[in-house]
């Protein structure tokens, strides 16, 4: 096994750093300021709102991803729905995690942009932003490093084609969790706007 291999079967060990990352950032980023008293407030509906909408999708999505495996169980095996769980719990840690750091990191940019200048503003910004994206990229390198790990590594070439069978389970659980949270989080954003757009208008007058 070539050298380059051996690494390959370590990824997960690399993946594990990178959430360390995603958390120190979303540390540094919670401890800014969020501003005044009534950002908070707006800051906290938001947050709340939020979380609200994503546990509320993330139980709805639980019963496809149970159905699913269950199909995939009879279908193909054990081991491919299992990787499938798994690729499914990775992308919904990745959107949780996300979701907390930009509910997070919204109220501390306008803080900071208010206080601070638009540098400050602009490097909370992008760290709220790259704990999703550290999140999403970490959680693949230990789903798929792990499971490399633990069939190609431990057990040898000879498992290759197997571990392309599993991992192909472990990528369609993540890819489903992440398109229904792309379309229903289009459809909850949209409906926010609408929303905000009407109250505006017809409760605090604000013209077109």
């Amino acid at each position: 096994m070539s050298d380059i291999v051996s690494m390959t079967g370590w990824a997960w060990a690399v993946g594990l750093l990178g959430l360390l990352v995603a958390g120190g950032i979303y540390g540094y980023v919670k401890r800014q300021s969020p501003g005044t008293a009534g950002m908070i407030e707006l800051s906290d509906q938001i947050h709340d709102g939020a979380m609200a909408f994503l546990n509320r999708e993330y139980r709805v999505l639980g019963l496809f991803v149970v159905i699913v495996a269950a199909l995939l169980f009879f279908a193909i095996g054990s081991e491919t729905a299992l990787a499938y769980v798994a690729g499914a719990l990775c992308s919904v840690a990745a959107g949780f995690f996300g979701m907390k750091a930009a509910t997070r990191a919204n109220v501390r940019t306008s803080a900071a942009a208010k206080d601070g200048g638009a540098g400050k503003a602009l490097r909370i910004a992008f760290f709220g932003g790259a704990v999703m994206g550290l999140s999403v990229a970490a959680l693949g390198l230990i789903g798929i490093g792990g499971f490399y790990f633990a069939y190609v590594v431990r057990s040898g070439d000879g498992m290759l084609a197997h571990f392309a069978e599993v991992i192909s389970g472990f990528a369609m659980g993540a890819s489903s969790i992440a398109l229904f949270a792309r379309v229903g989080g289009g459809i909850y954003t949209k409906a926010a706007d609408v929303g905000a757009d009407l109250v505006g208008k017809v409760e605090a007058g604000i013209p077109e």
